[in-house]
């Protein structure tokens, strides 16, 4: 059984479809390959959600319970995150809509990254997110 181009070169599979579809020519385009390609950078959009909503909560976690060794690069880390979550949603505006479910999710694995970090047990750390999605993107809030 032959492979398709789809398979053996994605890049040229990728400008072959943009070609087809700038000409209008529907019918020769690979019509289920581009529908799941879609959905994949639909999904991906939402992976970094969530990923740097981990970043940004797993420091916000840390400045809140080891206020003795909060530094620049701590700080740095939060307001970056703060910023590029800020782009990633003026960018994708309909991901606001599951922020409450990727907060939820980046938590989770935010606490697990935390508690590697500080050496405190994960039942340290409250069991949901301490915050509202308006403080993790104050710039005026640091966590007590």
């Amino acid at each position: 059984m032959g492979t398709t181009l789809y398979d053996r070169d994605f890049a040229a599979w990728a400008e072959e479809q943009a070609r087809l579809l700038r000409a209008g020519k529907l019918s020769d385009a690979d019509i289920v390959h581009i529908a799941e390609e879609i959905e994949s950078m639909g999904r991906a959009e939402k992976r970094e959600l969530v990923n740097r909503l981990i970043v940004l909560l797993q420091h916000m976690l840390k400045w809140s319970f080891q206020p003795g060794r909060r530094g620049s690069s701590w700080e740095a880390t939060i307001s970056v995150q703060r910023h590029a979550l800020e782009r990633h949603l003026d960018d994708n505006p309909s991901l606001k809509s599951s922020l409450a479910l990727a907060i939820e999710q980046a938590y989770r694995d935010a606490v697990i990254e935390a508690a590697g970090e500080t050496g405190l047990p994960r039942q340290s750390f409250p069991a949901a997110c301490p915050w509202t999605f308006g403080q993790i993107m104050d710039e005026d809030f640091w966590p007590a």
